[in-house]
């Protein structure tokens, strides 16, 4: 317990120190990434990752970073869906509502949303965290009625105080819950605080750390895609138990 405490404070500390750079990191892409992954010319039904640098890979190349890595997952488990990886660096909940629009005219079947982290480091309240989230989640409900939603959990880290704490983390788990999401409870599991998975950063994982953080959605993320499958049985490489 203790060993988690630490490394949960290194990452908080590592986090505020880098604050500053992921804010002007995010700017200039905000505008053009959503209008860009928009205009493809593949229809299959898409997996929208929308999120923070941690989504968009921040420091590495795009094939490096989870969601180029799930593609890979979905395809070899034969699930007929197109990832897209809508992070952007120093996004926030308020950041990825207002850029939604462009990214739901793709066929969106399902939404892995990661926002947060940088609300919170911007000291951002829970409450707004949470009506940003749910936001986002109806205006994706209403475009595209049977989207599925998978909510990718963040942690604050124990110096922020314990009333913060508790609140911050309890917006994803009452999100998932009120919307009949699934939850990742830590996107970072067994990432974060670990020097040998992070970029000199100590924030941004590096590209094993990214391929942990495939493995962690992976596990919540394929049987919500074999929910959406028609046949019977779910495709080879699927968890066992996801079925329909």
């Amino acid at each position: 317990m203790r060993d988690r405490g630490a490394r949960c404070l290194r990452y908080c500390v590592a986090g505020l120190a880098a604050c500053g750079a992921l804010l002007a990191t995010g700017c200039s892409q905000a505008e053009t990434a959503p209008r860009e992954v928009a205009e493809s010319a593949d229809n299959r039904p898409v997996v929208l990752f929308l999120g923070t640098s941690l989504t968009a890979g921040y420091g590495l190349s795009s094939e490096q970073a989870f969601p180029a890595l799930l593609q890979e997952r979905m395809d070899a488990a034969g699930f007929a869906y197109r990832a897209v990886n809508a992070g952007v660096s120093g996004d926030t909940s308020a950041g990825g509502l207002r850029r939604l629009e462009w990214l739901l005219r793709l066929p969106v079947a399902v939404l892995v949303l990661e926002l947060g982290a940088n609300d919170m480091l911007r000291g951002q309240d829970a409450a707004t965290l949470a009506a940003n989230l749910r936001g986002i989640v109806d205006r994706a409900r209403a475009a595209h009625p049977g989207v599925r939603l998978v909510v990718a959990g963040m942690r604050a880290p124990p110096n922020l105080g314990p009333r913060y704490v508790e609140a911050f983390e309890a917006v994803y788990s009452n999100l998932a819950r009120a919307t009949d999401g699934a939850l990742i409870p830590f996107l970072l599991r067994g990432v974060a605080g670990d020097p040998a998975l992070n970029q000199a950063d100590a924030i941004h994982p590096t590209a094993e750390g990214q391929q942990m953080l495939a493995a962690t959605v992976w596990e919540t993320l394929a049987p919500v895609l074999a929910e959406g499958e028609p046949s019977d049985s779910p495709p080879t490489g699927a968890p066992a138990g996801a079925t329909h």
